[in-house]
């Protein structure tokens, strides 16, 4: 059974949440602060909690409708959540089995709670005529009774008319029988009892402050789990007992100890070992649990024991800590994933949950963010619909914009939910914008092997060499590589680093005798480049010195030169005029305008256009040692790519 569509109605902030739909998987409600994503999942969360909850009318209705709600007839229901659900293919068939084909009007349903009773509102849309048609077809009756009953429509009519049979036949009885034992004989009230109250979902609401203790005192812990009076963060430390297969009774008996601490080991891997398959951030910690004695002078509840301490042991620093004393974030991602590990323990292994999960990277590093929607996407949503709250970029899949519903609070109409993700005010759609943003800058520039370049021009002249090598029968640049500029030299650095961050293949070409080199051989070392990721251009044009306008003969690129210039130079630059002494023919050029008084500056870009632009005329002119530089340059970056 699945949640399709909602609507929240007077809860708090919410006078009006408008009809919202629901993913089959994973739905992300985005808002601002206050602007209601909490009210909403809380509303949600009453139609069938895990827990023991329900509104206050008093408390819940929105204050500033405080008139209007006394206006309404005691007796009135007053709807909160209308919730639309659909049977799933299973359910379907089954009512069909035994009701006939034609027995529902629709797969869908709607579920209504609200104030002033505890009841859920069910509306099953069956068709009543054809399912009386269907138990009546599978009757084996003498004319006479079966005349009797014939014009028997809904099923209050047909159990009349079999009640009424002077002399019923066997199968008639049976069907009174069936029709009696239904609650109040009414096909709707059958239909809610056998077919969707055992298959709704029980709904989950997690919150960042439903977080596991560090340290309990048994005796106080048993006595409010008897009385019902725990956290939801205290339930996610028994769920680590009873993966261990103890219970908090069994620490009473001191001679069982060790073997109860032999048991708490092996929970505590189990749940490490779950916890660090998603959690990236820091692989070196693993979760212990210990037995103390209460100390000396302790306040209630930890003057008595036996007291139970969760600590988190880091292997690289060989030390433990308290569990509370770890980051917010860790603590938070492991009470959830004890929590949950608690929920499918006590449920059968079909047990639906629909999870609600208030700001859940709240406390997360970006990067373990991004943890937490692949164990979303991995192991909750495959089995479970999941609804989460967020106001931040690093928890909205750029890839699954149609899942995000923004959350606005009207200044009259409270929170407002709308799947129109872009007509929300500019706060509210900030966190959509930079998450678009940081995917555009991983996919649009760059990809799994990037190429780094120091400046448009280079991207032209590797783009052309690549058509010119290849119409020869040469090797080109091997298209796998994301060719991305970078705008000069001194970002060189900063951009290996952070593509390195992102785990992608980046290789940088650069000038034999840009000054950053030192510092992106030193980031090669640390292993944040590719190995032999580093490519000069020296490596090819046989010079010390060396830019990547040395793969080309330097009257072909004198040439383009003055094709680029031939509006600012009177005469064209001869090549008599070049220091040949000087090995990069750049700052031959540069010296030349200089020399000539030429206002404009000289820009590396303007050759590489007139390139592009004359191509198809141009490339003839491309000599074969050029050829074989250009081949040797593309062989060295392509070895760097993983084999196809």
């Amino acid at each position: 059974m699945q949640l399709i569509r909602a609507r929240i109605t007077d809860y708090r902030s919410v006078e009006d949440s408008e009809i919202f739909d629901v993913e089959k998987d994973v739905t992300c409600l985005v808002g601002k602060n206050e602007s209601g994503k909490t009210n909403l999942l809380q509303a949600l969360f009453r139609l069938n909690p895990v827990e023991t909850a329900g509104f206050d009318e008093v408390v819940d209705f929105p204050a500033r409708k405080t008139r209007e709600r006394k206006q309404i007839p005691a007796d009135r229901k007053i709807p909160v959540v209308r919730a639309t659900f659909r049977f799933d293919d299973a359910a379907l068939k089954a009512i069909e089995d035994e009701f006939g084909p034609k027995a529902m009007r629709s797969a869908e349903f709607e579920v209504v709670i609200g104030y002033r009773d505890n009841f859920k509102t069910f509306d099953p849309r069956y068709n009543e005529a054809a399912v009386v048609d269907h138990l009546r077809s599978a009757l084996d009756l003498p004319a006479g009774a079966a005349r009797a009953i014939g014009g028997a429509k809904t099923i209050a009519d047909l159990l009349a008319a079999l009640i009424a049979l002077a002399e019923p036949p066997f199968d008639a009885s049976a069907l009174a029988d069936r029709i009696r034992d239904w609650r109040q004989s009414r096909l709707a009230l059958y239909l809610i009892d056998e077919y969707i109250k055992p298959a709704m979902p029980k709904f989950v609401y997690f919150a960042d402050y439903d977080t596991m203790p560090g340290k309990v005192a048994l005796p106080d812990l048993i006595r409010r789990r008897d009385s019902g009076e725990l956290k939801r963060g205290e339930l996610a430390l028994l769920s680590l007992l009873e993966m261990a297969g103890v219970s908090p009774e069994e620490f009473k008996d001191s001679d069982q100890h060790e073997r109860l601490l032999r048991e708490l080991e092996n929970s505590g891997n189990v749940i490490s070992d779950e916890v660090f398959e998603y959690w990236s951030q820091n692989t070196e910690l693993e979760v212990q649990l210990k037995v103390l004695l209460p100390e000396a002078g302790a306040q209630a509840p930890f003057d008595v024991g036996p007291i139970l301490q969760i600590r988190v042991f880091n292997r690289r620093h060989r030390a433990s800590v308290p569990f509370d004393d770890r980051s917010r974030g860790f603590v938070w991602f492991f009470s959830f994933l004890a929590y949950f590990n608690e929920l499918e323990a006590a449920g059968t292994t079909d047990l639906i949950l629909i999870l609600l999960l208030d700001e859940p990277g709240l406390s997360l590093h970006g990067r373990a963010q991004a943890d937490l929607l692949r164990l979303i996407e991995e192991r909750l949503a495959p089995k479970h619909q999941v609804l989460y709250t967020t106001h931040s970029p690093f928890m909205v899949d750029p890839g699954n914009l149609q899942r995000v519903r923004t959350v606005i609070d009207m200044e009259r109409g409270g929170a407002k939910v709308s799947s129109e993700i872009f007509k929300a005010d500019e706060d509210t759609a900030f966190p959509l914008l930079a998450a678009m943003g940081v995917e555009m800058t991983q996919t649009l520039f760059v990809g799994e092997h990037t190429l780094l370049l120091e400046g448009p021009s280079d991207l032209i002249y590797l783009d052309v060499l690549t058509d010119v090598a290849e119409a020869n029968g040469s090797t080109g640049l091997d298209p796998r590589w994301v060719k991305t500029p970078i705008g000069g030299s001194g970002k060189v650095s900063t951009f290996v680093t952070l593509l390195g961050a992102n785990k992608l293949n980046v290789a940088v070409l650069v000038d034999s005798s840009t000054k950053d080199v030192g510092a992106v051989q030193r980031l090669r070392d640390n292993g944040q480049l590719a190995k032999n990721g580093l490519v000069e251009i020296s490596e090819f044009t046989g010079t010390a010195d060396a830019d990547v306008e040395e793969l080309f003969d330097r009257d072909f690129y004198l040439d383009l030169v003055n094709r680029a210039y031939a509006s600012q130079l009177t005469k064209p630059i001869s090549a008599s005029e070049l220091n040949a002494k000087d090995p990069r023919v750049v700052r031959q050029i540069e010296a030349v305008f200089k020399k000539r008084k030429i206002a404009t500056r000289f820009n590396h870009y303007k050759p590489a256009a007139v390139l592009l632009r004359e191509q198809a005329t141009l490339a003839s002119g491309v000599d074969v040692a050029t050829v074989m530089r250009a081949e040797q340059l593309f062989s060295r970056l392509n070895s760097l790519l993983p084999k196809r």
